[in-house]
C-alpha cells in the first residue's frame, strides 16, 4: 500500500477456521461447494479475511474482528467481499491504496487452482486493482 506522502507499505494476514457440514464453503469470494464450508460469524471467507487484515495491518489499522465484530448481527452470514470493499473505502480515507496482492492458500482440499482466476477477479475488482496486481497461490 502507498500514497504520494508515506512509504510503501507491506501487510501479513493469516485466518483459518473449523470446517462444517452445514454451509458453502467460499474462498476469495468464490463459492468452491455447497457443503463442508467453514464455521464463522460471516460467509468464513478465510482468504478474503486475510487479505483484509493484511491491508489493515499494513496501514496500521485495527484487525476486522474489531472492524466486524462477530458479536454484531450486522454481519452475521454477511459476503466478505462486499467486507473488503469497506476495508478499502476506510483505507482511501486514510490516504492508502492497495497496489498488489498476493496470497496463499494453505488446504489439503479443495483444489484452489481451477477456481483460482474468478477468484482474483472478484478480489481485485472489490479492491479497484487489475486482476493481473492480485495473485492466489494454493494447489
Amino acid at each position: 500500500m502507498e500514497d504520494e506522502t508515506r512509504s510503501l507499505r507491506v501487510g501479513l494476514g493469516f485466518d483459518a477456521h473449523r470446517f462444517t457440514r452445514d454451509r458453502a464453503l467460499v474462498l476469495g469470494g468464490v463459492k468452491m461447494r455447497e457443503t463442508n464450508g467453514l464455521e464463522g460469524h460471516s460467509d468464513a471467507d478465510v482468504l478474503t479475511h486475510a487479505i483484509m487484515d493484511a491491508l489493515l495491518g499494513a496501514a496500521g489499522m485495527e484487525d476486522i474482528g474489531t472492524l466486524f465484530p462477530d458479536a454484531d448481527a450486522a454481519f452475521e452470514g454477511a459476503d466478505s467481499v462486499e467486507l473488503l470493499g469497506s476495508v478499502i473505502r476506510l483505507l482511501r480515507e486514510r490516504g492508502w491504496r492497495p497496489v498488489n496482492v498476493d496470497a496463499v492458500v494453505v488446504c489439503e482440499e479443495p483444489r484452489v487452482a481451477p477456481q483460482r482466476r474468478a477468484m482474483c477477479k472478484r478480489l481485485a475488482a472489490a479492491m479497484g486493482l487489475d486482476v493481473g496486481d492480485v495473485t492466489i497461490r494454493g494447489t
